[in-house]
């Protein structure tokens, strides 16, 4: 059976790999234990984790195989899914950013689940022009450098969006700059736009645009199915674009506009990045003035170069959700003035919520994310919703863990939503949870579509 001789060769490869892997890793802690008669070969304190981790993923990779030969491709995908349940807090006994790498390492090869399931009919809809299976989104964070876009977005993600690319290679801020807050499901980080720049990503993304096209060409022919039209530049799905400046930029437009020349002919969707709380003053260019002149010199840039039937991909900027009342109002106002193709609400804030207080790690410098600012960005989101009159679509991030999150980001006014932290706790099983509780939500109230239920909170 087909689906026994992929299992087949899935295990045998993450086998192969994973030793290779034993064989060359770099321990980080070493005993402290010595002896002067018998030198004692240096073990890492962190190789039990290490071999726990390794031992449950081999095993579940050859229990997977076995379980293949007797099922349809499907049905074997969702036992992966629900297999990564048990990997997944595996990870947590990790230090944060080397969890984050093996992370983003696996999907980049392909050892994750690949969603083989259609999404519910009730969770489509075409946003720019362009056709989302589902609304649930990957925020820009977790592959910064484009690394693993076909990974995530065959984990059954509507959309992925990577960066933010900086036009320059840089390191971001020193480590450690990742921080866990488990008991509240947050997470604090200060990475500062840490990025291979935009030449390592723009030969990424135009090597896998070019597998794109090439899959296409060789299965025109063999389909003609609606779902097929489903996705964009980069594969299934729709693929955003996260631009950033250089800390040490003295000019913010040109790093911008450096950006959309180079990596905006890959994108489905581009995103002005002007709310990390890591980067010096990058805050200041959320100010009406600022912000207008950034926009136009943005959107001139987009405009001039050539693009075929399709048009220029959407611009959108994302906002931080530490802004008065009076910086909502001036931003609603350049996005309407300019047509700006949508806004992300929102990034990480610097605020410390009461639930977070407790825990000692919330002195740390850095974003806050997760669950502690679901409340926050919703508020906002809506208040937005509300300032733009519904005209410009929105995309709700912060703190959506369930599909009763998601949902409640839709009535708020988000047309569609995204999510990082809960992703980093949960792991992929979290995906197809996710996508069943929102088709779910909406049915029970009465929506026959996402659409319908956008901003219901606001009427």
């Amino acid at each position: 059976m087909m689906t026994g001789r992929i299992a087949f060769r899935f295990v045998k490869e993450c086998l192969t790999q994973k030793l290779k892997s034993m064989a060359v890793a770099t321990p980080r802690h070493y005993s402290s234990s010595s002896s002067t008669s018998a030198p004692k070969p240096n073990i890492p304190h962190s190789s039990r984790k290490g071999r726990l981790l390794t031992g449950s993923t081999i095993g579940l990779v050859i229990a997977g195989g076995a379980y293949a030969s007797t099922v349809d491709e499907a049905t074997f995908g969702g036992w992966l899914f629900n297999a990564t349940k048990i990997v997944n807090p595996l990870f947590a006994l990790l230090d944060p950013e080397v969890a984050h790498r093996l992370a983003v390492s696996a999907a980049a090869r392909g050892w994750v689940p690949r969603e083989k399931r259609p999404d519910q009919q009730i969770l489509g809809l075409e946003v720019w022009g362009r056709r989302f299976s589902n609304p649930i989104g990957l925020s820009a964070g977790f592959d910064k450098n484009a690394e693993a876009v076909e990974g995530l977005l065959g984990l059954g993600f509507g959309f992925v969006e990577v960066g933010s690319v900086t036009p320059v290679p840089q390191e971001g801020n020193p480590k450690p700059r990742i921080f866990r807050l488990r008991d509240q499901g947050a997470i604090i980080n200060r990475c500062g736009f840490n990025s291979e720049g935009i030449v390592a990503v723009a030969k990424r993304l135009g090597a896998q645009h070019g597998k794109r096209k090439l899959d296409e060409t060789s299965s025109t022919a063999i389909s003609s199915n609606d779902d097929a039209k489903h996705g964009g530049k980069a594969g299934p799905g729709i693929l955003g674009v996260n631009i950033g400046k250089n800390k040490t930029s003295e000019d913010a437009a040109a790093d911008y506009v450096q950006g959309v020349h180079t990596l905006s002919q890959y994108a489905d969707y581009l995103v002005i990045n002007i709310s990390s709380p890591n980067t010096p003053g990058l805050r200041q260019l959320q100010g009406r003035k600022q912000l207008k002149d950034l926009v136009k010199k943005v959107q001139a840039a987009r405009d001039e170069m050539q693009w075929g039937e399709e048009g220029p991909p959407p611009l959108l900027v994302k906002i931080a959700p530490d802004l008065s009342k009076q910086d909502l109002e001036d931003i609603a106002a350049v996005a309407l003035a300019l047509r700006l193709d949508g806004l992300i609400i929102s990034n990480t804030t610097i605020s410390r919520p009461e639930s977070v207080q407790s825990n000692a790690t919330s002195k740390e410098t850095g974003g806050l994310s997760g669950k502690p600012l679901f409340s926050l960005s919703t508020d906002i989101l809506k208040d937005m919703y509300i300032l733009t009159k519904g005209k410009i679509p929105l995309i709700g991030c912060g703190g959506v863990s369930s599909g009763e999150d998601a949902y409640k980001k839709i009535r708020a006014g988000a047309t569609l939503v995204q999510l990082y932290t809960a992703f980093a706790y949960g792991g992929p099983a979290l995906i197809p949870q996710i996508k069943a509780e929102l088709a779910e939500c909406l049915e029970r109230d009465g929506f026959k579509s996402v659409y319908e239920a956008v901003g219901a909170d606001c009427r």
